[in-house]
């Protein structure tokens, strides 16, 4: 679920050693498309349960993570597998079009 909250001292534990491919949501709580967005995050939270790990990162607070992956621009989600960004979608997207990304690197 996407209850997993990432931070700059979890990140590497968390998704670059994951075995399991993990999607990330960079996000704000000032960031009104970012509100839009965590529902989505967590509806496919839970339909990709154990294929996909699903965290958020508040840039606010946590910006050499975000830095380091060049996050400009927010909501970012970015998916990670075996420790290497392998898809970047950035701001307010469909739930479908989220999906069609997912699955074209599961």
């Amino acid at each position: 679920m996407a209850d997993l909250k990432l931070t700059d001292q979890n990140f590497k534990q968390e998704v670059l050693d994951s075995k399991t491919p993990v999607l990330v949501d960079f996000w704000a709580e000032w960031c009104h498309p970012c509100r839009i967005v965590s529902p989505i995050v967590e509806e496919l939270a839970k339909e990709y349960e154990g294929k996909l790990k699903v965290g958020k990162l508040n840039v606010d607070e946590n910006g050499v993570t975000a830095q380091s992956y060049g996050v400009m621009s927010i909501p970012s989600l970015l998916i990670f597998k075996n420790g290497q960004v392998v898809k970047t979608m950035i701001g307010a997207q469909s739930k479908d079009n989220f999906k069609r990304e997912i699955d074209s690197v599961l």
